[in-house]
């Protein structure tokens, strides 16, 4: 794989990045397949791996699975997601990352990150204080990047010039998801990511499954049958897919191949990560590398999803920033008496 630059930190890294979300109970729980699937994806050039410490038993796996090849990687991975019911374990405050980074660390066997990212805005935390914790942790060589997730472009912006007022560590990278059903990013998330020199990791690039093709109206697939993830029951992205898998059955494609290609085909984009359960995933994802997608492809694709735009979203996707918070928009009943 020709390796890309990660933004402006002087990191090479693969057009693929190997997400390791699956690699739990919830996905894959053998380690002896899971060490399999991360040699297969070393060998074949992939060097960022993503994880997060809201993945469940992945980062020990993954830890597991890097022994005696850690220094051939660019490690990930992300804080700030609920891990119980404890209102401190989670966010972006100084007292939860430093905690957060140690269990990390420990978790996969390392003594240090070369990427740490927030894995979603906090509306209660002053990015400052953000800013300042992690940049102690990069000064300290515990972490060599730090970056964040769903950031919309606004807080993306005042992030950095927070980081340059106050003399700290800026935010380096950026995981926005990003998807041939969803090109939302595109408007103002990549280019301001472009900007400021990040390198942006995209997250799931086959839009939870929906880009493999099990997905087909009027056919029940186990897809569909997930609870968790309403948007995969969306008829306006099951008719949008539908077209997409005839352009990609012109093209001479599968509609995996066409969907990874067309991610990591933005200049805006350092890598696409994907995210295997099994080794036929792997595989099938792997060979998408080498395509390349003509213009007449592109502008077909235009066609269906149209630039700048998406159909529906996904359900993990960052939605609430606060200025849609019902007490920030009109005021409660309590101030009115108040008052």
């Amino acid at each position: 794989m020709k390796h890309r630059s990660l933004g402006r930190t002087g990191i090479q890294v693969s057009p693929f990045a190997l997400g390791a979300m699956m690699f739990s109970s919830f996905g894959n729980g053998d380690q002896q397949e899971v060490d399999a699937m991360v040699g297969r994806a070393l060998d074949a050039g992939i060097n960022l791996v993503d994880t997060a410490d809201a993945y469940g038993e992945s980062e020990e796996m993954l830890g597991r699975a890097l022994r005696g090849r850690r220094d051939e990687v660019v490690l990930a991975s992300k804080f700030g997601r609920p891990l119980d019911e404890d209102p401190n374990h989670r966010g972006g405050s100084r007292r939860w990352i430093m905690t957060a980074i140690e269990n990390s660390l420990r978790r996969l066997g390392t003594d240090h990150l070369d990427l740490l990212q927030m894995h979603r805005p906090d509306p209660a935390t002053d990015i400052q204080e953000t800013l300042s914790a992690l940049t102690d942790l990069v000064r300290s060589g515990k972490v060599r990047a730090i970056g964040t997730s769903d950031m919309p472009a606004s807080e993306i912006v005042e992030a950095q010039w927070v980081a340059r007022d106050r003399g700290l560590e800026r935010f380096r990278t950026e995981q926005p998801h990003y998807s041939l059903l969803d090109r939302t990013v595109e408007r103002e998330v990549l280019p301001v990511a472009e900007r400021y020199g990040m390198g942006t990791i995209i997250w799931s690039p086959l839009a939870s499954g929906m880009l493999t093709g099990r997905a087909r109206r009027g056919q029940q697939s186990d897809l569909r049958r997930t609870q968790m993830f309403a948007a995969l029951r969306d008829p306006r992205r099951i008719d949008a897919v539908e077209d997409l898998l005839a352009l990609a059955q012109d093209s001479g494609l599968t509609l995996t191949h066409m969907a990874l290609a067309f991610v990591i085909a933005h200049p805006g984009v350092s890598a696409a990560i994907i995210g295997p359960r099994t080794m036929e995933h792997l595989e099938d994802s792997l060979a998408a590398a080498e395509v390349e997608l003509t213009d007449d492809v592109l502008d077909r694709i235009d066609e269906i999803v149209a630039p700048g735009t998406g159909v529906g979203r996904m359900d993990q996707e960052y939605s609430t920033p606060p200025i849609l918070d019902p007490t920030l928009r009109r005021r409660s009943a309590g101030s009115r008496a108040a008052a």
